[in-house]
């Protein structure tokens, strides 16, 4: 038996045609029957890198009992000079989260991977302490289990007042060892009172790890800190009308 979770994720790749660019982290999220990957926007596009792929390449397991059968899956990430991602606005600028929409019909024959939905976010009701504890489950600097094909988790903590902006930002803090690669990963905690195949809470997407700019590099460590853009911006780049390709959805995420 595997944990559904470890399924969730999947390694992105990103290309300009040919040649290979970056690795980076992402999730699957379901909604009214659409399939959509998630990752951080800067996965797709990073004008101050100039970073600019034209498609990414995920890998998927293809078979329900070997999970050491895998295959690569591209998607352009363009389509009639346009961009087909989605990613999103709010009052402090360009939020680090972004979606891509999946065609079912164009996934290889028995494709094995789990996907959350609406019912995995976080009620906004219900009170999520400080300190309580996450994983964060992805693919630092590409690393996995290269022979079933599988990511790796690290624990974390929420380490700032969650359901609030973080310095006005979409996003909350967590205090976890992370990585480049890292990027695009789902933050989630344990849900035991959940009864389907994924028992988790999705709290965020985890984008990059925040530092002082004018710590010293000599005496002082790194903070250890990391933005997570809270998850709930995921119903409003998923949701319809479809928003013309290459614009930005305005949204107050978190």
């Amino acid at each position: 038996m595997i944990d559904s979770l470890l399924l969730s994720a999947v390694r992105i790749a990103t290309f300009d045609n040919a040649r290979a660019l970056t690795s980076a982290s992402g999730f699957f999220f379901e909604r009214d029957e659409k399939l959509f990957l998630v990752t951080s926007r800067h996965v797709f596009i990073d004008t101050p890198t100039e970073h600019h792929p034209n498609r990414i390449e995920i890998e998927l397991h293809v078979s329900e009992g070997d999970l050491a059968k895998s295959t690569g899956f591209s998607v352009l990430l363009y389509r009639d000079g346009k961009s087909a991602w989605r990613q999103g606005l709010d009052g402090s600028g360009e939020i680090d989260a972004a979606v891509i929409e999946i065609e079912r019909d164009a996934l290889p024959a028995g494709s094995r991977w789990q996907a959350f939905t609406p019912a995995h976010l976080q009620d906004s009701k219900e009170a999520v302490e400080v300190g309580s504890s996450l994983l964060i489950v992805g693919f630092p600097l590409g690393f996995h289990d290269t022979l079933h094909h599988l990511p790796v988790v690290r624990q974390a903590v929420i380490a700032s007042a969650f359901g609030m902006r973080f310095q006005g930002q979409g996003f909350f803090l967590t205090d976890a060892r992370t990585h480049r690669g890292t990027s695009g990963a789902p933050v989630v905690m344990r849900d035991p009172r959940s009864n389907d195949g994924l028992p988790w809470k999705l709290l965020g997407v985890h984008s990059a790890r925040m530092d002082m700019s004018d710590r010293d590099l000599v005496l002082d460590e790194s903070l250890g800190l990391n933005c997570a853009w809270y998850a709930d911006i995921l119903m409003t780049l998923t949701d319809d009308p479809v928003p013309d390709a290459g614009s930005p959805v305005s949204d107050a995420a978190g």
